[in-house]
């Protein structure tokens, strides 16, 4: 029999530490095809003679995601574990406490140890090239129950139960199950013998053969078994609908109210067989589900009924959808049962809520609110790009535009402290590159697009930008010295690509994506330079390594990094400037040369007006794709042009942030006109109503709508001050740092700024306010007053 014992790295509060944890339970699969998500059993009999249970503790994993059971109940409400990480070096486990479940067996009885085996992402299909099976040919389970008991030397006696060849698998209810299309459950194969001690029964309905076979251990091989410490995901909140109707074709209809992620918790009487058919969409096109934008995600739940004096209640744990609407085929009650029959379940990443904002405008409010959810609905095991169509990954790109508002929304130190490993695992088996999706499974897919990747301007850039996000929200540089050989890599490959001109123009680039005056079928076809672009990522990535590097004392690394960030500045200056115009004259390009810092004083100026002056040609209406989008604001404040930066935010023409909110959006959409003003659907194959990278504008939103800002990494210090515009009366936002609660609310009366401002103990504040000279207070709850510059409405 194969054992595995392995060294684990903890991630304990966003710091790594090296510890040593052993497991001797092999992973086992089933030695035949079930026909379904495969239940791994064995029966456990509690250790006599040793007293009473003191602790016990489960450690379960999956190649796929695992759903355990012990003594008849779920072990907790954790969902799909282990999560994704890149398998083919290093599969989480998670460790649940289990005394609870235990507290009833006698020393000396018997109860049961199960695993229900779901395909998840190691052994379902990923990304939209049709592939399936990246990681693993068949899905295996992983357990180790660890039982100590009280007695009177110290150590007590410790009793380990652990997924060996003595298990044996039987056939589930769960008929097929992929993320991407669905999962069946058929309630006629339901059968509890599985969760009771003794001899086990497996029924057999309409030629699905139940049956028990024997099990196998999987080699995992080199893969590394680390402990889960990212937080779990889990049931977030629990949605009842709205409105239910039936659509033009007759069937009928559910609007869960917003758009969520997760899936349709059913409860339902019938005739044994009936089936019952749930599809998934976030808009409606034409009073029907408008799926076309899931692509070939099918996105659809079957429930087949038992016919049983009991309702059958259908929750299916092994998928989720991106959806607000819902349609029920097959249903064989009325509309209102149906209501009360459904609750729409949304999961996700249990992130700690850290961050508030809220002001006088109603759709400003709202479309925050659309960026917490949508940041809720991807940060889902990974950050992904969407939830919903036949992709759901790890980009990038999006994650490194939205890291800052992402860090000040929630706590995502240990869930983007974990996923920075993976992104340093792919890079490092792939020549330094930093790929455009982590987990990197683009490398399998059979899909011609972005086949054989080089490092890309933002995209790869995230391996540098998201450790400095984490850095400078949570101050601990402990995360810059564990991603510092990641981050000097992906300098590198810069380095070794750029033009004899110094330039960063040499390989592909994604540019300004999803410009909006790009068309439908090329989002890449953007005003801005990809080289403009890129050149101007490549000088703040180097500029920042060289922070990081002087941060944790790598001297050379840092003077490495300043060099290559002297050269990135003098080319950018002297190929794509003149007379502080630069190269495609265009939104994007001034707004990240500007944030950036590459212009000389002379030309960030000149920049700044022409951004302006573009700004109010474009009526004030979005012009920037993923590279200018998050930047722009600033560029605009910085540049001494903060009545535009607030025209361009409070926008709700098309294109624009409100645009979305004024068509009902409940979440940040992918494309600017992601629904057309006449309620179609873009035109385009790449849309998604669930995308949270343009809400990256929040971040502008906190510091200086809200005026709350970090002067020192992890806000040990931090910068108060607000800069009232665009018509709102007030403002109010709120943090908890890592020293504590931070608040913030001003407001407007009667020609004066009110400002109430709460610090903690220890923190220092700097106060800017219009009219008055900077002042410092410390911890408590201050009072502030200021002359009211007149608000631009």
């Amino acid at each position: 029999m194969d054992h595995t014992t392995i060294d684990a790295t903890v991630i304990d509060d966003g710091r790594r530490k090296d510890t040593m944890t052993s497991w001797t339970a092999s992973f086992i699969a089933a030695d035949s095809d079930l026909g379904s998500a495969p239940i791994l059993r064995r029966a456990v009999t509690i250790d006599a003679g040793h007293g009473a249970i003191r602790s016990a503790t489960l450690d379960v994993s999956a190649l796929g995601v695992v759903e355990a059971w012990l003594g008849g109940s779920r072990v907790s409400d954790h969902l799909l574990e282990p999560g994704w990480t890149s398998y083919e070096w290093r599969i989480r486990v998670a460790s649940h406490d289990v005394l609870a479940h235990l507290s009833a067996v006698a020393p000396g009885t018997e109860t049961v140890l199960a695993l229900v085996i779901g395909n998840g992402w190691a052994a379902g299909r990923l990304a939209w090239g049709g592939g399936r099976s990246w990681y693993t040919d068949e899905r295996a389970g992983f357990a180790e129950l660890r039982v100590t008991f009280r007695v009177t030397f110290e150590d007590g006696h410790v009793q380990t139960v652990g997924t060996d060849t003595d298990w044996q698998a039987l056939s589930s209810a769960i008929t097929t199950d992929e993320l991407y299309d669905g999962q069946d459950i058929d309630a006629r194969l339901r059968d509890g013998s599985f969760l009771q001690p003794g001899e086990v029964t497996v029924p057999s309905v309409d030629g699905h053969e139940g049956r028990t076979v024997g099990v196998h251990t999987v080699d995992i091989g080199s893969r590394q078994l680390v402990a889960d410490t990212v937080p779990p995901v889990r049931p977030l909140a629990e949605i009842a609908p709205v409105e239910v109707w039936t659509s033009p074709s007759g069937v009928p209809l559910i609007d869960f109210g917003v758009n969520l992620v997760g899936w349709i918790r059913l409860t339902a009487s019938g005739a044994a067989g009936t089936v019952l058919t749930l599809r998934h969409a976030e808009v409606l096109e034409h009073d029907e589900l408008g799926t076309r934008p899931l692509r070939t995600a099918k996105a659809t739940d079957h429930c087949t009924l038992s016919g049983g004096p009991s309702p059958d209640t259908f929750e299916p744990r092994f998928t989720f959808h991106g959806f607000r609407y819902a349609s029920v085929d097959g249903w064989p009650g009325t509309l209102d049962e149906l209501r009360a029959a459904v609750v729409a379940v949304q999961v996700g990443s249990d992130l700690t809520r850290t961050g508030t904002f809220a002001s006088s405008h109603d759709l400003l409010n709202t479309f925050h609110d659309n960026v917490v959810r949508g940041m809720q609905g991807n940060f889902l095991s990974v950050p992904t790009d969407c939830p919903q169509r036949d992709e759901r990954l790890g980009w990038t790109g999006d994650i490194a535009a939205f890291a800052p508002t992402a860090s000040y929304l929630f706590d995502t130190r240990a869930f983007l402290g974990d996923w920075l490993r993976d992104v340093w695992l792919e890079q490092q088996h792939a020549d330094g590159i930093i790929p455009f999706v982590v987990p990197d499974v683009l490398k399998y897919s059979p899909a011609e697009d972005f086949k054989d990747p080089d490092a890309t301007a933002i995209w790869s850039d995230a391996g540098v930008w998201v450790p400095w996000t984490l850095y400078q929200a949570y101050g601990d540089s402990a995360v810059l010295e564990d991603q510092l050989e990641s981050m000097m890599a992906h300098l590198r490959r810069i380095r070794d690509h750029l033009s004899p001109q110094g330039l960063w123009d040499t390989v592909f680039q994604f540019g300004d994506w999803l410009d909006p005056d790009a068309p439908p079928e090329d989002a890449a076809a953007a005003k801005a330079d990809p080289g403009v672009v890129a050149t101007a990522c490549a000088f703040r990535s180097a500029t920042l390594v060289a922070q990081a590097a002087r941060v944790t004392g790598h001297e050379a690394e840092a003077t490495e990094a300043e060099e290559l960030a002297t050269g990135l500045q003098a080319a950018f200056r002297q190929h794509y400037v003149t007379d502080g115009r630069i190269r495609s004259d265009c939104t994007t390009v001034y707004a990240l040369a500007i944030v950036f810092g590459i212009l000389s004083p002379d030309d960030e100026a000149a920049a700044g007006d022409r951004l302006a002056e573009l700004v109010e040609a474009s009526g004030h209406r979005i012009s920037t794709g993923f590279a200018g989008t998050p930047f722009i604001t600033d560029a605009l404040t910085q540049t001494g042009h903060l009545d535009d930066a607030y025209q361009l935010l409070l926008q709700t023409e098309c294109p624009s942030w409100l645009y979305p909110v004024t068509m009902g959006a409940t979440t940040v959409w992918e494309r600017w006109d992601s629904l057309l003003p006449d309620g179609s659907i873009n035109p385009g194959q790449m849309t998604s109503f669930n995308h949270y990278a343009l809400g990256a504008v929040a971040d502008w939103m906190h510091r200086v709508v809200g005026g709350l800002a970090p002067l020192t990494p992890g806000y040990e210090s931090v910068l108060i001050a607000p800069q009232p515009g665009g018509g709102l009366t007030w403002a109010a936002t709120s943090l908890d740092t890592v020293h504590g609660h931070v608040a913030l609310r001003w407001e407007l009366v009667d020609g004066e700024l009110l400002v109430r401002a709460t610090v903690p103990d220890g923190v220092t504040a700097v106060v800017r306010l219009p009219g008055l000279p900077e002042q410092r207070v410390g911890g408590g709850t201050h009072e502030l007053r200021a002359p009211a510059a007149v608000p631009a409405g």
